[in-house]
């Protein structure tokens, strides 16, 4: 069996580098918001900066800033 010289990366690698960055996060609900990720906690409580709010893939809302409990999050992605 040949080994490989890559690094695994845990979903905390991800978040960490994901912060500053632009992302997705869509709730359980199906709504999703776009932003920059400010920071966020164990809890996967989530602050945002520059949100805006989608429902059925419409602009619904701006938000300066947004603060997501993590309970409601199905998934954060990294956006362009």
């Amino acid at each position: 069996m040949e080994e490989t010289n890559t690094t695994k990366k845990t979903p905390s690698d991800f978040l960490g580098a994901a912060i500053g960055g632009r992302v997705v996060v869509r709730l359980n609900s199906g709504v999703e918001y776009r932003g920059v990720l400010a920071c966020l906690d164990g809890y996967m409580n989530i602050a945002m900066e520059h949100t805006e709010e989608y429902v059925g893939g419409d602009l619904k809302n701006k938000y300066g800033d947004a603060f997501i409990r993590g309970n409601n999050v199905l998934y954060i992605a990294a956006s362009k």
